[in-house]
């Protein structure tokens, strides 16, 4: 820098040459593309590729007067201090408080123009902030670290303590406190630790707790939304006790480390009841522990809250209606199968209908629906629970899960004899659903004759109304999806990310879905043993709108985002 130029006095492009960090038609390259997109000229260089983050923040702190916060400040920074300031608001004006004395506290911020931002810091920690300015995927990365850390520290004095557990022995109601004032001083830790993993996959809505140990630390991570998410990461040398604690829960054998080990516990929290699948596997770091978490307090869906769109769901009343018959739901595990046939059942129990169900596990409580859980260690099977059925008179039956030829042959049955039967397979798609049921065993006239439609679902996540963003698509994008740019609207929604949706830009999920009714020439093609080409060739000629174009339809409608339906789908061939 000369000695004669002045930083703050200068324009940020000015800087930046300065510096040696830009050149003057870069800059200009850079106001051009700014017109079109509003945002700052260091945004717009960096997206460029013309401008590094650090050169940024030095240029940005040297034309306001502040200091630029370098990495080890910002990954060091004060758990302590940090918690001054509630993560919430941290994440939404994008601040982090790094220390303190007694009259200042020092801030690193993305933006040091934030007046308001800078005042409200003021009045929630009764100091004066201290300015460092800093990138916008370091001061990311610090957030998460350093209020990640506030889930590892003495600082977490309270956790769960309404929390209790039920023995992991079926029928047993024995129950297991899970308080640290029980625990023995060396033990309490890692109960504390235990009650906050808890804690936090309840509060996010979780469906899956992992815990993978690594070379040199444990990553803690849970699922939101389907998607995996890392809340905490502590040191290897806690591995041990959480996974004997959560053995102990789940009443299996803490001595055996070599075998790959599966239990049951229960949770009870305020307003919920939330039954937690254990799965213990041996790997080189130690063993991985991953728990599925199913809340069977209440089931608050229905058919319209799915996303079923009116086309679709017309059909799916229609045939849920008949008197006898076969639905087969399928998609891989976590992409809402279930849901949908409880919803199916909500739609058309009543008092003068049997419903029974046999399921493992039971994912919900449905008042009014007869609902057997499979115990397979005991001789409970699918097989032996569906011939006892048959003499319980039921009207309408729902399998948990098709898996092998003796379950597949009972459920036709039942639907060749004046039964409604719901279930679900693994297959990829619709049509696959039809060749994985022969595939399992099942003669070509016997599926052809009970089917009544096939369906198969994903789960996409919604974008969150708070923060999703307006932006304009490029032809290559739409090309990856195959959407021509003519019938596009000229602006689409993708996600952004606040402190309401945990910075992720998503909020909750949604389904999609590929329906197949079961008309005469689909049946036709079933009973000849067609392949699933030609039974998918059939479908698209009556119209079957497949899971890439419904997901399609939502990006349209803003619900979600062309990254997300790329996700979830596979590009139609």
């Amino acid at each position: 820098m000369s000695a004669d130029f002045n930083p703050q006095f200068s324009k940020l492009g000015e800087i930046l040459v300065n510096n040696g960090k830009a050149t003057e038609s870069g800059i200009n390259e850079a106001l051009v593309q700014q017109k079109t997109t509003n945002e700052k000229i260091g945004t717009t260089l960096i997206e460029m590729g013309l401008l590094e983050e650090d050169d940024f923040a030095t240029a940005y702190g040297q034309q306001l007067g502040y200091k630029k916060a370098d990495n080890f400040i910002l990954l060091e920074a004060d758990s302590e201090v940090a918690a001054l300031i509630p993560e919430d608001f941290a994440r939404e004006n994008r601040v982090l408080g790094v220390s303190s004395n007694d009259t200042t506290i020092v801030v690193a911020m993305e933006d040091p123009e934030d007046v308001v931002a800078i005042d409200s810091i003021k009045r929630l920690t009764s100091l004066n902030p201290d300015i460092l300015v800093a990138g916008p995927s370091l001061l990311e990365k610090a957030l998460d670290k350093v209020y990640g850390e506030i889930q590892k520290t003495a600082e977490v004095e309270q956790t769960i303590d309404s929390i209790t557990v039920v023995s992991g022995d079926e029928g047993s109601q024995e129950e297991v406190d899970l308080s640290p004032d029980k625990a023995s001083e060396e033990d309490a830790p890692i109960v504390k630790l235990v009650n906050l993993i808890f804690q936090e996959s309840i509060k996010e809505r979780a469906t899956d707790i992992h815990i993978e140990p690594m070379e040199n630390q444990v990553y803690i991570r849970i699922r939101i939304d389907g998607v995996l998410q890392t809340i905490m990461t502590p040191p290897i040398a806690s591995l041990s006790g959480l996974v004997t604690r959560i053995k102990i829960l789940s009443n299996l054998n803490i001595a055996e480390k070599r075998l790959p080990q599966d239990g049951r516990f229960s949770v009870k929290a305020p307003g919920k009841d939330i039954d937690i699948r254990v799965s213990i596997l041996p790997t080189v770091y130690g063993e991985k522990v991953v728990m599925r978490l199913l809340d069977k307090t209440g089931f608050d869906f229905n058919l319209t809250s799915l996303g079923f769109p009116k086309r679709n769901l017309n059909t799916f009343k229609k045939v849920i209606n008949q008197p006898y018959g076969m639905v087969v739901v399928s998609g891989p595990t976590g992409s809402g199968k279930s849901t949908s046939l409880y919803a199916a059942l909500k739609e058309i129990k009543s008092e003068k209908t049997n419903i029974t169900t046999v399921e493992d596990p039971v994912e919900y409580q449905l008042d009014g629906v007869n609902q057997v859980q499979v115990f397979e260690d005991i001789g409970l099977t699918f097989g032996s629970t569906l011939r006892s059925i048959l003499r319980q008179d039921p009207d309408v039956l729902l399998i948990g899960e098709i898996r092998d030829g003796e379950t597949a042959d009972i459920a036709v049955k039942f639907a060749l004899t004046g039964h409604l039967v719901f279930s679900t397979v693994h297959a990829n798609d619709a049509p696959g659903t039809i060749t994985r049921l022969l595939d399992i065993g099942i003669a070509p006239f016997l599926v052809g004759s009970c089917l009544n439609l096939v369906m198969a679902q994903r789960l996409v996540r919604r974008l969150c109304n708070n923060c999703k963003e307006e932006y304009v698509p490029s032809k290559q994008e739409l090309g990856l999806v195959g959407l021509d740019p003519s019938s596009v609207p000229k602006a689409l929604y993708k996600a952004k990310g606040c402190a309401e949706c945990r910075n992720t830009g998503y909020k909750g999920r949604l389904a999609i879905f590929e329906m197949i009714p079961m008309a005469r020439e689909l049946r036709k093609l079933v009973f000849d043993n067609a392949n699933e080409d030609e039974i998918r060739q059939a479908a698209l000629d009556n119209e079957m709108v497949t899971l890439r174009e419904a997901g399609l339809e939502r990006v349209l409608d803003g619900t979600t985002s062309i990254e997300e339906v790329l996700r979830s789908t596979v590009e139609d061939l």
